[in-house]
């Protein structure tokens, strides 16, 4: 269920084994998720990071697709209930719907701002933003009511980078194809409401990525959060407030909401709670992988809903599955992380490895 990073990946790796595999999910392409800012500020096409799934598999023989979302589950029966009346009968299910966006009960996100989660938000952001330009273009009275502030909320590396495309669209696509437009009324803001950005990157990292932020024009509010958005404001915490048409948020997900749908025990997140080797208690035909797992490392923290734990938690559902088709036992889930990266701008990206080694500037981007 599922065909995101985890997904697919999930579906590959039991190619070889004795079963017939079937990837369900609501849409039939794959997106490339860490590429949606690009998409988002023009720098890229939809279609450049939307991959057709029954393309991706063509020489797996053992695999077939079934468009369709899932509504629930009938475990008598052991199908998969779809919202189009299709079912699917199953032996063992890997569950990989990722995440979604949380508000965190903001007052006015949901209504007024603008999620980064799939091809159709990038391209509605995108379509927002030039939007605001050409009003501007016709109407200079227009930038007393904040039409060409950009606001991020979540200065992670989705909101860093978010950021640092939008200066470089807005100073280098925008002023050209705006030339009477007074770019000085044109302001970037990040919002971040702890006291640095890139909380799980090195202490230098960190200082980089803000200093080239700022250097580029964004102007960072470091320890301040969102009290409510409405559609020409956000308000702060801290009492200022912002007039903007335009907010962006990238403050966190949470689990994909069919953990809840399936009755599961859940995390404060979402997420499902797991045995070890990420079967689900009470289900053992049942595999959570990726941001809808509550998996945890030897002293208990949650892994982090990154791409790469989603990956290697594939290869070890798929791995289980094989164990149990041998009756051999289950073994632990253990995340080994290959380091990461975040790009700020053209010439400027911040990338740190487990080994203690991090870069930044030009030889990280």
């Amino acid at each position: 269920m599922g065909a995101g990073f985890g997904g697919l990946k999930a579906a590959r790796e039991l190619s070889s084994l004795p079963v017939q595999v079937c990837l369900v999910d609501q849409n039939n392409y794959h997106t490339f998720q860490p590429l949606l800012y690009q998409v988002a500020t023009a720098g890229l096409s939809p279609e450049e990071i939307a991959h057709n799934i029954r393309g991706i598999f063509h020489s797996q023989r053992n695999y077939s697709f079934r468009l369709g979302k899932v509504t629930g589950v009938n475990w008598d029966a052991s199908v998969v209930l779809l919202d189009n009346g299709l079912t699917e009968k199953f032996d063992y299910l890997i569950l990989a719907a990722g995440s979604e966006t949380s508000d965190f009960g903001v007052e006015g996100v949901r209504q007024y701002s603008f999620p980064l989660k799939s091809i159709e938000d990038a391209v509605r952001l995108r379509s927002h933003i030039l939007r605001q330009f050409e009003l501007a273009d016709a109407d200079p009275a227009a930038f007393g009511q904040g039409v060409l502030n950009l606001v991020v909320v979540g200065g992670g590396p989705t909101g860093v980078e978010m950021a640092g495309a939008l200066s470089e669209l807005v100073n280098t696509v925008l002023r050209k194809d705006h030339p009477h437009v007074d770019l000085s009324h044109a302001s970037i803001y990040l919002i971040e409401a702890a006291d640095k950005l890139l909380t799980p990157f090195a202490k230098p990292l960190q200082e980089y990525a803000d200093a080239e932020l700022r250097q580029r024009g964004v102007k960072v509010l470091l320890n301040e959060t969102v009290e409510r958005v409405s559609a020409q404001a956000i308000q702060l915490k801290g009492g200022s407030q912002i007039l903007t048409h335009t907010v962006i948020w990238s403050a966190g997900v949470k689990a994909s909401s069919l953990g809840e749908q399936l009755g599961f025990q859940l995390t404060k997140g979402g997420r499902v709670i797991v045995n070890p080797d990420l079967s689900v208690p009470g289900h053992p035909q049942v595999y959570v992988i990726g941001d809808m797992a509550a998996s945890k490392d030897r002293i208990g923290n949650l892994y982090p809903q990154l791409a790469q734990v989603a990956i290697q938690s594939a290869q070890h559902a798929a791995r289980q599955i094989d164990h149990r088709l041998h009756n051999q036992e289950g073994q632990s889930f253990i995340y080994h992380d290959p380091g990461s990266m975040a790009t700020i701008g053209r010439n400027a990206a911040v990338a740190q490895f487990p080994n203690g080694w991090h870069f930044s500037g030009f030889v990280a981007w």
